[in-house]
């Protein structure tokens, strides 16, 4: 099957995400600057998950450049995903109104762990539809900024019920680590 249909949803879906995220941001209760400072929290995680959505969908962007065409597993690999996806909305809104909580830092970084899991289960469902010898599994490699970034949720996790903000800084370093899209499945597209 052909895969614009299925891209021009994912592209609908994480628009409607970004959506639902700005509009968790509520007008300040005053009209001084001094009315911004209860927004601060709200305002770095929606900035934030900005990014994951941002980042997801790029990359998503870059994967469907290498892949020819799907199967079902693959429309339901993706469907998984922006499942996922779609929950961080309502857990971003938690960790922006409870910013020294442990528990809404933690669910946090369960999410993204479900969202990096959601992933790469989309990458082996391509590669699995369209062979080992695919562009893709060709282009994906050893996947160490995958586990590596695993590694980073887990460990922002257990640094929630320490200090939560320890664990946000985890997850933005793990977020400034995939800014620039997958450059392995690039260089793969560029040889094509």
């Amino acid at each position: 099957m052909g895969k614009g249909r299925m891209e021009a949803f994912t592209d609908g879906v994480l628009a409607v995400i970004i959506t639902i995220l700005v509009l968790e941001m509520k007008v300040p209760h005053g009209s001084d600057l001094h009315a911004l400072a209860p927004m601060v929290p709200v305002f770095l995680s929606y900035v934030l998950s900005f990014v994951y959505v941002g980042i997801y969908w790029n990359n998503h962007h870059h994967l469907f450049h290498a892949t020819k065409d799907i199967g079902g597993g693959v429309m339901w690999a993706n469907l998984a995903l922006l499942f996922c996806l779609s929950l961080i909305p309502a857990v971003t809104a938690w960790v922006g109104d409870h910013p020294h909580a442990p528990w809404p830092a933690a669910l946090y970084g369960v999410l993204l762990l479900l969202c990096g899991f959601a992933y790469w289960v989309l990458e082996r469902a391509i590669i699995a539809h369209e062979g080992p010898d695919s562009e893709l599994a060709k282009a994906v490699g050893p996947r160490v900024k995958e586990k590596l970034s695993l590694v980073g949720y887990g460990l922002g996790v257990a640094l929630a019920f320490v200090r939560p903000w320890f664990s946000e800084l985890v997850y933005a370093a793990v977020a400034l680590a995939w800014i620039v899209p997958d450059r392995r499945i690039e260089s793969a597209v560029r040889a094509r």
